[in-house]
């Protein structure tokens, strides 16, 4: 099932755009009208937080600008200025979003101060800077630069649950980045070795900067942050963004990881980065892995299952002949499983021929049958199989795989299996699986049984 790792990834990936730092800096929730506080500009609010739902930006942000002009006496002016520059930077308006930013410092130095209004600003200079404002490029190489200072120590350690600067220093460090580079690495490096309390999320946001530069140096840096970095969170995002990096030595950074014998969390996520890079070397690794006993069983069923999403003859013949080599009845069954995922090259009939073989322990031939029910495999061949076998729950185990089919002949089968089967309760779960089917043969056959 390659929508699974591609899901994964995706859910990693999801902010691997520029455009996606809105996880780093989300979009804001709209503030709802007060009930019970009636304020003249509610209703003007109202609209303009529609528009903005609707992503009429400009008109969103004229009906902002018009509550601050029309109801000076509101107590909501300040909430109003925050989303008329959100407006403006959505519509691309930049230099006016600065200028209703400035204006809300102006008036409302306190809100202006709030960890959004800063990130908010930071994205706006950033995205001014890139287009040659030497004042927002200033800001932001100044603003980047705090990211790596490390705090005085502080006798309260509670951290709060999240850092208003944060999202200021991050929009930052991405403008930089896009600006300049050679000036942002060095920075993200020392934002990486910072050890204080509660600078995890910071870290965590900058090893995802860092792995959208193709560098040897981004790479570099990821595998030490891998290794050394306190927060499980930093080390597992850095072993997942070695997989996307584009440095030859990727593959063997990943296997420093996973022979590491250290945490059990940290070298699966090896084992799936490892997955992402289609090298002879990183497939070699997984089936070194898999087939060596000294290794975990739940580790070796994941590089069993990296296995499965890869594709063609060889890997299918590869994947049988493990099956064979295998002594641990757990992983031979993820082996069954990844084989179906595959689909065709000869693997249907080599499941099929699990489910036949007497030698096989029992629940392995009843997942092989399972595993045959979410196949194309013939039909008829799933009866034939129903047919040569003794075991009641082998011959229940084949019903079922036949019901999970919507093909015309599985009722036909199931209605062969309700009406003659000598064994009255392989009949009644025939009869079970025909009342959950849709299919008006079904509906007919059970009402005439009813009839008799």
């Amino acid at each position: 099932m390659h929508w699974i790792f591609a899901l994964t990834l995706a859910t990693q990936v999801s902010v691997a755009t520029d455009a996606s730092l809105d996880t780093a800096w989300p979009t804001p929730v709209f503030y709802a009208s007060r009930a019970t506080i009636a304020d003249p500009a509610d209703s003007l609010l109202r609209a303009a937080n529609e528009r903005m739902s609707r992503g009429d930006y400009r008109g969103a942000a004229e009906l902002y600008r018009a509550a601050v002009r029309r109801f000076p006496g509101s107590m909501r002016l300040n909430e109003a200025m925050y989303y008329e520059a959100f407006a403006l930077y959505r519509a691309g308006d930049l230099s006016k979003a600065r200028g209703a930013l400035d204006t809300l410092r102006e008036r409302y130095p306190q809100a202006a101060a709030r960890g959004d209004a800063n990130a908010l600003r930071t994205r706006i200079c950033g995205e001014l800077a890139r287009q040659g404002d030497s004042a927002c490029a200033e800001e932001v190489a100044s603003v980047s630069a705090s990211a790596a200072a490390r705090p005085k120590p502080r006798a309260v350690v509670d951290c709060p649950d999240g850092d208003d600067d944060d999202d200021s220093r991050i929009a930052a460090l991405n403008a930089l980045l896009q600006m300049d580079a050679t000036r942002a690495m060095p920075i993200l490096t020392n934002v990486l070795a910072r050890r204080d309390k509660c600078s995890e999320r910071l870290r965590r946001k900058a090893v995802f900067l860092v792995a959208q530069k193709q560098t040897t140096e981004a790479a570099d840096i990821l595998l030490a942050a891998a290794r050394n970095d306190p927060d499980a969170e930093v080390r597992e995002q850095a072993v997942f963004w070695l997989s996307q990096v584009h440095d030859p030595r990727a593959v063997d950074m990943l296997v420093q990881i996973l022979n590491s014998n250290g945490e059990r969390a940290l070298r699966d996520k090896a084992l799936f980065a490892l997955s992402q890079h289609s090298s002879p070397k990183a497939i070699a690794v997984l089936r070194e892995f898999a087939e060596d006993e000294k290794q975990p069983s739940d580790l070796r069923e994941r590089a069993i299952f990296s296995l499965g999403q890869g594709s063609g003859a060889e890997q299918s013949e590869y994947l049988r002949t493990l099956y064979r080599k295998l002594t641990d009845a757990n992983l031979r069954g993820k082996v069954l499983f990844s084989l179906t995922q595959m689909r065709g090259r000869g693997n249907d009939a080599f499941i099929l021929g699990i489910a036949n073989d007497q030698k096989e322990p029992r629940e392995l031939r009843k997942k092989a049958i399972f595993n045959l029910g979410q196949t194309s495999i013939d039909i008829a061949q799933l009866g034939s199989l129903y047919g040569s076998l003794d075991d009641r729950e082998l011959r229940e185990q084949v019903i079922f795989a036949i019901s999970q089919r919507h093909e015309s002949a599985a009722i036909d089968k199931l209605m062969d299996i309700a009406k003659s089967d000598p064994d009255r309760e392989m009949r009644k779960k025939a009869i079970f699986w025909l009342g959950q089917s849709r299919d008006p043969r079904a509906t007919q056959f059970l009402a005439e049984l009813i009839s008799k």
